[in-house]
């Protein structure tokens, strides 16, 4: 009986919090088919008249499409170097042992507490002296950096779970370092790179600041970038900003559909490994 009263109240509360989490959506796209007066007036009733030219307007005056596109490639591409680049470096710090490896592993983890604003002008200077502005390569690297310190943290700590005795075994049988890393601890730690990747691949597209800074050409902007079309010095174009939020926001549901379960699998392999 206890059991069922329990699996009654997790399911009441699930219900509940699958509501909660819905609701902003579906305010997010009543409000993406309204006119300025309508999402000020009556943001929780149905639109009186439906404007679907909102998404209209994304597509051609943000451009949305296109944004999303950039967005997407700019992620992968932060993604796969923070992966590997990420890994290659846990493997040193959890396998390896050197003189400096405590001073080097504390300076990753002080990168996690770097803030990102103070960063701005500095970083803005750099890609004015070394033409990075309008450049995804640059963007890229400057996304790479912010995350790279979060994925050593998270790959060391789970190699430092894995034991050693499989690198014993790899090493008798011929393998040597980039093997070893490739063919036996990149399978086994699949759960928390899954989890970086997903975590790297949402910052990079959905990052407004340097975004903002470093692109001024429309044709290479970013989702959150375009979405700032709309806004103006004295008016704001509501119901297209929120056009471009649910155009925006559909990759990243099909993303966490698709590897949720990873995700979720990951962060509590870390941490039991960890």
């Amino acid at each position: 009986m206890k059991s069922k009263v329990g699996k009654l109240c997790c399911y009441v509360f699930a219900i509940i919090w699958g509501l909660i989490t819905i609701f902003p959506l579906y305010i997010t796209f009543l409000s993406s088919v309204k006119d300025n007066q309508g999402i000020n007036l009556s943001m929780f009733k149905l639109p009186v008249k439906w404007l679907w030219s909102n998404y209209t307007a994304a597509f051609n005056s943000a451009n949305i499409g296109k944004a999303v596109i950039n967005s997407i490639t700019l992620s992968a591409i932060t993604t796969i170097i923070v992966t590997v680049v990420g890994m290659l470096a846990a493997y040193i710090l959890s396998r390896k042992k050197f003189r400096l490896k405590s001073l080097v592993y504390s300076l990753f983890l002080i990168g996690v507490m770097v803030p990102v604003h103070c960063t701005i002008i500095p970083i803005s200077s750099l890609a004015t002296g070394i033409g990075g502005r309008n450049s995804y390569w640059f963007l890229t690297l400057v996304y790479a950096a912010f995350n790279l310190s979060q994925a050593i943290f998270l790959f060391t700590g789970y190699l430092n779970g894995v034991n050693k005795e499989l690198d014993e075994a790899a090493i008798i049988d011929g393998c040597n370092d980039l093997q070893l890393l490739s063919r036996i601890l990149t399978p086994v730690s699949i759960p928390i790179i899954s989890t970086q990747a997903i975590l790297t691949f949402i910052y990079g597209y959905g990052e407004l600041i340097f975004a903002m800074i470093l692109l001024s050409d429309e044709r290479k902007y970013t989702v959150s970038r375009a979405m700032l079309s709309f806004s103006g010095g004295y008016q704001q174009q509501l119901g297209p900003i929120f056009a471009c939020i649910i155009v925006a926001v559909l990759p990243m549901i099909i993303l966490y559909i698709l590897f949720h379960e990873r995700v979720q699998s990951g962060m509590l392999s870390g941490a039991v490994k960890m």
